[in-house]
């Protein structure tokens, strides 16, 4: 069965990085990956993907892994005080460009809090951080973010995905629907999902 959703995501703080998710929890023991694509079948023990670079895998679900969906959000959610994860793009002026916006729930505020490489695109960086200040202009969306006594603003431009963690049950993780895993690889490359993030009513992961 498919226990685990967010009420439990919320009640067991999962959400680390580097990952992060996010961004979302590592091993020590094993490799962290993270798989893009779509289900083409699922079960109690195990979920295989048709990855976005064409490969199928079968990826086995850990003990205790967990599952949640992705809700549409908008940059004017984004409020002082809230925490944040936003993979970005160096930009032509120096600065950092947003591919991606997530909102944490409150419950997750600090896990994973940092900046470090992400694997969305090449050169892309996760930034998990307390949103100090929001900023519309004419020359654009800025949001200025801290952590661990640092700041970074990031535009975010029009068009830049931005998604809050909303309950999934297994009926979403149906053939065809759009999936973000974070998991363990072992030394023989076989990999198990500590976390399932599944696209549901026209939303996708776009972590």
């Amino acid at each position: 069965m498919f226990r685990k959703s967010v009420p439990a995501i919320l009640a067991t703080a999962m959400l680390t990085l580097p990952l992060g998710l996010p961004a979302f929890v590592q091993s020590a023991a094993a490799e962290t990956v993270r798989v893009r694509g779509a289900v083409v079948d699922a079960d109690s023990k195990a979920l295989t993907v048709k990855t976005r670079e064409g490969e199928t895998v079968t990826i086995a679900l850990a003990q205790g892994w967990m599952l949640s969906s992705v809700a549409q959000a908008a940059i004017d959610d984004i409020k002082p005080g809230d925490y944040v994860g936003i993979a970005s793009l160096p930009t032509n002026d120096g600065g950092d460009g947003a591919l991606e916006v997530l909102i944490f729930p409150s419950a997750l505020k600090g896990t994973g809090e940092g900046s470090f490489g992400w694997d969305l695109k090449p050169d892309s960086t996760m930034t998990n951080a307390t949103v100090a200040d929001a900023v519309k202009d004419v020359d654009g969306r800025t949001v200025t973010v801290s952590y661990h006594g640092k700041e970074k603003k990031i535009a975010v431009p029009d068009g830049t995905p931005v998604v809050t963690l909303a309950p999934a049950t297994e009926a979403d993780l149906k053939p065809g629907a759009a999936v973000f895993v974070s998991g363990d690889k072992d030394a023989g490359g076989a990999i198990a999902a500590q976390q399932v993030v599944v696209g549901a009513n026209g939303v996708v992961p776009p972590m």
